[in-house]
């Protein structure tokens, strides 16, 4: 098992891409803090893996708000008594719209959980990883629309904050051995896109270009193969990457 005792705390962990990185997780060995808002779909989740080699236990939190990222931190280190790895999954789209269109709104709730909820989760594990003393280790699942013009202004001004953010991590802080990482997906069969709701039908048709170029769409647990490998010692030496799981998407 390549995730065997490690503690992980994973955010977006009822749907999609997290469900499948916690499932795999789990069954790897490793001890979970999965987070979320639904508490049902973590019930259920937790009910699904009981028989699993690792540990899993839920948290029904915000990732917009700083007490609740920085709660599911010290849940993991009270509850297995440090934390190895943050994963900071949970996202939303915007409505597609262009910079003429975008409300103030849609911002803060876009920015709220794409943007300031990992800077809260990240602060506080970096200062966890800092008093423990042996390093540590951050994977962000951002998104294509970081570099490639594919969703609305202000979903892609999010991600390229985040990857900003995972990047400057691995810089300052490589001499303490902790390693920041990003996973950009393309189009993974997801409920995001559901989830949204109508979309801005004027900046949809501007990036349509963009999106008629994207292969047929991946799987979660696309994502969560690619989010192993950076959680386990096999990228001991992989830090700062920007690593896209979209099909080839990007190479257009």
């Amino acid at each position: 098992m390549k995730l065997e005792n490690k503690s992980i705390v994973v955010t977006g962990a009822s749907a999609g891409m997290g469900k499948s990185i916690v499932e795999l997780f789990v069954k790897e060995g490793a001890n979970v803090v999965a987070v979320a808002r639904r508490a049902e779909r973590l019930a259920a989740l937790k009910e699904s893996l009981k028989d699993a080699p690792g540990k899993l236990v839920v948290f029904t939190g915000d990732v917009s708000k700083k007490e609740d990222n920085e709660a599911m931190i010290d849940l993991a280190v009270s509850e297995f008594g440090r934390l190895d790895v943050l994963i900071n999954n949970a996202g939303v789209m915007d409505d597609m719209a262009a910079m003429a269109d975008v409300t103030d709104e849609k911002y803060d709730y876009v920015m709220g959980i794409n943007v300031y909820g990992p800077l809260c989760s990240m602060r506080k594990a970096c200062q966890v990883f800092l008093a423990q003393g042996n390093g540590g280790n951050i994977i962000t699942v951002s998104s294509v629309g970081s570099m490639h013009q594919a969703a609305g202004a202000v979903y892609c001004a999010s991600k390229a904050a985040v990857n900003a953010y995972s990047r400057h991590i691995a810089f300052t802080y490589m001499k303490e051995g902790i390693r920041s990482n990003i996973i950009a997906p393309g189009g993974i069969s997801t409920e995001i896109g559901t989830a949204m709701g109508m979309p801005n039908m004027d900046g949809f048709a501007r990036v349509r270009p963009v999106q008629a170029l994207a292969p047929a769409p991946g799987e979660a647990s696309d994502i969560a193969n690619a989010a192993l490998f950076l959680a386990s010692d096999d990228s001991a030496y992989v830090n700062g990457v920007v690593l896209p799981v979209d099909g080839g998407w990007t190479a257009f």
